[in-house]
């Protein structure tokens, strides 16, 4: 059975309305989610908070439906970034974005977008869906991204709210995927409230909407989600990779093969 993960509850002050969207997503199948706190640098004095502690919000977690395991509770902190300065926050040796579990950029120019995709240390790049995209896609960042590890998020409440909403999200989406070709996609929700909430396998279904193959829609609420947590306890903990590779032997490095005395002889 397929874990599914939603890496995107909205954060609210009212810790009530918190519960129940947690409470929610158990029933409806999701064994973690994760809070997002949103930082807008473009406020004035805007500071980043501590994550919020599972333990702050239930005494005992709730049980995942289906299973008799209770719920996981991650922490995300989401950096909306629209000049370099604000990214300056997401250096891997800053000891608050070491404090979550995610750290994801919504960029909202293209060259932050290039930046996020080959320099800047997160572990998820926000795609805008409410508008229509202010720059094209382009294949190489988009594949440095791939392969740096990182992953594009996708947000589907948007596409249940509004048809004009819906439209852009669709046509964002597919305009990504013609680059991507559906890898390194994660679909979460960004639930306000519990209502908005989707079972897993609706927004599978959603996925295909957005270009997905079967299988690539279920990775995105699945496989892909534990890959970006993995991605994000490799971004806290690891500062360097080493890497071994044997050395290919070069021809002074064989040996000389030495003629026997006995055909010597002969040939004397």
């Amino acid at each position: 059975m397929a874990v599914f993960v939603d890496l995107n509850i909205t954060n609210c002050t009212e810790v009530k309305k918190l519960q129940s969207i947690i409470e929610m997503a158990a029933h409806l199948g999701y064994s973690a989610v994760a809070i997002n706190h949103v930082a807008d640098m473009e406020r004035k004095k805007m500071e980043i908070e501590k994550p919020i502690s599972p333990a702050d919000l239930f005494s005992s977690l709730p049980t995942v439906q289906g299973k008799s395991t209770p719920i996981k509770i991650l922490t995300r902190l989401t950096i909306i970034a629209s000049d370099p300065s604000h990214c300056n926050v997401l250096r891997s040796t800053s000891p608050l974005t070491r404090q979550y579990d995610i750290v994801a950029v919504y960029p909202k120019t293209e060259k932050l977008f290039h930046a996020a995709c080959t320099n800047i240390d997160v572990d998820v790049i926000c795609i805008n869906v409410t508008e229509k995209y202010p720059f094209f896609f382009r294949k190489p960042p988009v594949n440095a991204a791939i392969e740096r590890g990182i992953f594009f998020e996708l947000i589907y409440t948007p596409a249940i709210k509004d048809s004009t909403l819906r439209r852009y999200t669709i046509s964002n989406a597919l305009s990504l995927m013609q680059i991507c070709k559906g890898k390194n996609i994660i679909i979460s929700s960004a639930a306000e409230r519990p209502l908005e909430l989707r079972g897993p396998y609706d927004v599978a279904t959603l996925g295909l909407l957005f270009g997905l193959s079967e299988a690539a829609a279920k990775a995105a609420l699945s496989v892909n989600c534990r890959s970006a947590l993995l991605h994000g306890e490799t971004r806290k903990t690891a500062f360097g990779i080493t890497l071994t590779v044997k050395k290919p032997k070069s021809e002074e490095d064989e040996p000389t093969t030495v003629e026997p005395v006995f055909k010597k002889a002969k040939k004397e």
